[in-house]
């Protein structure tokens, strides 16, 4: 999958224009790459198109318009597009209330190297976790984390090939899995070169 440039990008104008039709358009595209796990947590499998939509955001916040700000926004968001053998996602750990939310970070230190997902029989491939800065603690752990799935060939070629698509959490204190349903395996299947 190729990066984003500036070429990929509008300018802040050209963006003001568009951001209703666009941002409806990004929010259909992410319903078939969101897969919940469990009640408290949910996988949103990043690409191209939800980067883009990110990175327009945060320009249009910060009111970036130069060379240098535009690249850096590229720089910390191109990363979280897929490579082609693997899918890459934002788990997000989500309590409404504030005192369990605390609660529970604490009992979930470590969840983010516990979640894993698989294609057919193949062995389950355990999450690379937060490979731009560390977000959990001996207390706590965070409840955004950037996740990175790597797949090996036969893999890649199973889930292309139709085979169910499952993820889960193996964390003593969070256990989970389910069927990604056809729409999200469908999704995740375009992420694969």
């Amino acid at each position: 999958m190729a990066h984003l440039t500036r070429e990929d990008l509008l300018s802040l104008e050209k963006y003001a224009e568009v951001r209703d039709d666009f941002r409806r358009k990004v929010m259909d595209h992410k319903k078939a790459r969101a897969l919940p796990l469990g009640p408290n947590a949910t996988l949103y499998f990043e690409d191209a198109l939800t980067m883009q939509y990110q990175i327009q955001e945060m320009l249009r916040i910060e009111r970036t318009f130069e060379p240098a700000g535009i690249q850096e926004e590229l720089d910390v968001y191109n990363p979280l597009i897929p490579d082609g053998s693997n899918w890459k996602a934002t788990f997000m750990i989500e309590y409404e209330d504030v005192e369990e939310r605390q609660r529970k970070l604490a009992e979930l230190t470590g969840i983010e190297d516990k979640v894993w997902v698989q294609v057919g029989e193949n062995p389950k491939v355990y999450a690379i976790a937060n490979e731009d800065l560390e977000r959990t603690t001996a207390e706590k752990t965070s409840s955004v984390h950037f996740l990175r799935f790597e797949l090996d060939e036969k893999m890649a070629a199973d889930a292309k090939s139709g085979l169910a698509i499952r993820a889960g959490i193996d964390h003593p204190a969070y256990k989970c899995e389910t069927t990604a349903p056809e729409e999200v395996r469908a999704s995740l299947v375009k992420d694969l070169a």
